[in-house]
């Protein structure tokens, strides 16, 4: 069979596994191959040459193969768990933390000891280098493979699954099921790292330091947020998929809706009251990642500024961009909205340094059409109720407001931080929920394909990682806007427009990842989401002007 591998042509035999093409061109790539792309369609190691076509890797470098390693790694770690403690010990795979994954163990108390125990024999395994191999079992067979493994979230999971059979990976005998694609044996986890970390631990891959000096104190508040999100989640009894898809079909989703939009007004109004506790906070900086919600979030935090006595006035830093001309241009020689430079910062420091003073000044307006700064007329003047509520990506960002006092400033970083999982060992990455959102809201409001979204997702999101995640830890407060419902609302939405991408499309690979992953939820209607919802600012029919 004739493959263009880096547009070179390679002769192959039918049934030759890519394992061993990989491990032919290796040395070509910096970092370890785990996965590959077979004629536009993303595959495992272990499967062969079928037919011509061309044939690319996947390394540790690529979010694909970091999600492949990760997903292994875990498995690797559940197997060393079983050797050691059979079914008397569970894991559980709690929500990502930084650029790792926290974990909790029950049945025995965590200790640097026990820890200790669990790295050395997973290091065992790794030397051992034995197969992760995948098997098609029926789907009430797996259900009584999770029930004799005590893997209770797994077995409800599947109940809500329409597909008759279920791929399971077996690591020397301990099988599990796993969203997502692996590697293909266990000499290729030799990079991990495990580390105590609040009631549980942290397990991070590969080569990458969680508990560094750039992210310690972000994990920490990050992780007070997260714990405080998933326990109510579990007092709710929706700590997962299989557990919202209960609700949903027993016809209560309508209770979980209100309950929600519930707990979340009522934090808002917490911090509102924390912010009026402070009577010289006079600039709300709130900043957040793509899709994280900022807009809805600062409309209705300004609501409840306005409910104990002050004078809220929101304003985007959308406003403030240089003229279209002006704006820097990235690598690719496009225009880099996300940097800190797109912003006019003299003009910005300017106006908000007048308002303090208690000048009236008139406000600018940025017009998206002709890209041009301009204005509607309308002046602002504050006074000593007044407060304003700043939303943009870089609000944390120091440089960005480096002529107002510190003291003057209260600084909010927000992120939909998922609280369910899809079971006990499979978590919903907040990125991925993020992407959804974006792609509803890109859809509906801006005529933008789901194609170009998800193309220009990469640089989002590299984006975010240099001039947001960065400043993370500077925030008084990190509010979490997901909604335990949301991903069972937007796949209505976003699954005709995923479906739309065809297969030899580039962005395939990710919209057929995206797909499976919304096949777990039941859908719901957005009829009973209340019009200052934030899910509203994605599927439309907001109250707020946004």
């Amino acid at each position: 069979m004739k493959l263009w591998i880096a547009g070179k042509e390679y002769d192959y035999a039918e049934g030759t596994p890519f394992l061993e093409i990989s491990k032919e061109h290796q040395k070509e790539y910096p970092n370890t191959i785990v996965l590959a792309v077979y004629n536009n369609k993303l595959q495992e190691l272990c499967r062969t040459v079928q037919s011509e076509g061309t044939l690319s890797f996947v390394t540790t470098a690529e979010s694909n193969g970091r999600r492949a390693y990760r997903r292994s790694l875990m498995m690797l770690l559940e197997k060393a768990i079983y050797n050691l403690y059979k079914t008397d010990v569970r894991l559980r795979a709690m929500f990502i933390l930084g650029n790792g994954k926290y974990c909790e163990l029950e049945g025995i108390e965590i200790s640097k000891e026990i820890l200790g125990n669990i790295h050395e024999e997973m290091e065992r395994l790794v030397k051992l280098d034995l197969p992760i191999q995948k098997s098609a079992i029926h789907t009430d067979g797996a259900v009584e493979r999770f029930r004799e493994y005590g893997m209770w979230e797994k077995e409800k999971l599947f109940r809500y699954r329409r597909s008759s059979h279920v791929n399971l990976y077996d690591i020397d005998g301990f099988k599990d099921y796993f969203y997502g694609y692996m590697v293909p044996s266990t000499g290729y986890l030799g990079s991990f790292r495990m580390e105590l970390f609040g009631e549980g631990f942290l397990l991070s891959g590969p080569d990458v330091d969680v508990l560094g000096k750039a992210g310690y104190a972000v994990s920490k508040k990050l992780y007070a947020t997260m714990k405080e999100s998933v326990n109510w989640a579990k007092k709710m009894e929706i700590k997962t998929i299989g557990e919202l898809n209960e609700q949903i079909s027993a016809g209560h989703i309508r209770d979980v809706i209100l309950l929600q939009e519930a707990e979340m007004e009522q934090r808002i109004g917490k911090l509102a009251e924390q912010i009026v506790s402070q009577p010289g906070k006079k600039f709300v900086m709130v900043a957040g990642p793509s899709a994280s919600g900022k807009t809805t979030f600062s409309h209705r935090l300004a609501i409840q500024l306005r409910a104990h006595g002050r004078k809220p006035h929101p304003i985007g830093l959308d406003n403030f961009y240089v003229n279209r001309e002006d704006t820097p241009l990235d690598e690719n020689g496009n225009y880099d909205f996300e940097c800190l430079e797109a912003i006019d910062i003299e003009l910005l420091n300017s106006v908000m340094a007048r308002l303090l003073a208690g000048e009236r000044v008139l406000m600018p307006y940025f017009n998206f059409k002709t890209g041009k700064q301009e204005t509607k007329g309308e002046y602002l003047q504050i006074g000593e109720e007044d407060i304003l509520v700043i939303e943009g990506i870089h609000g944390l960002n120091a440089k960005l407001t480096y002529m107002l006092p510190e003291e003057t400033k209260f600084k909010v970083f927000i992120s939909p931080l998922t609280q369910i999982s899809i079971d006990e060992h499979n978590e919903i990455p907040p990125a991925d929920a993020r992407l959804i959102r974006r792609l509803v809201r890109d859809s509906q409001s801006r005529g933008t394909s789901a194609a170009h979204t998800i193309d220009r997702w990469k640089s989002v999101r590299k984006g975010e990682e240099k001039y947001i995640f960065p400043f993370e830890g500077e925030a008084d407060v990190i509010f979490n806007s997901a909604l335990i419902y949301e991903m069972a609302v937007l796949k209505m939405y976003v699954e005709p427009l995923l479906f739309g991408i065809p297969k030899e499309s580039p962005e395939y690979i990710q919209a057929n990842r995206l797909l499976k992953f919304l096949d777990y939820f039941l859908q719901v209607p957005s009829e009973e989401i209340s019009q200052n919802s934030i899910l509203r600012e994605f599927i439309g029919g907001s109250c707020f002007h946004i």
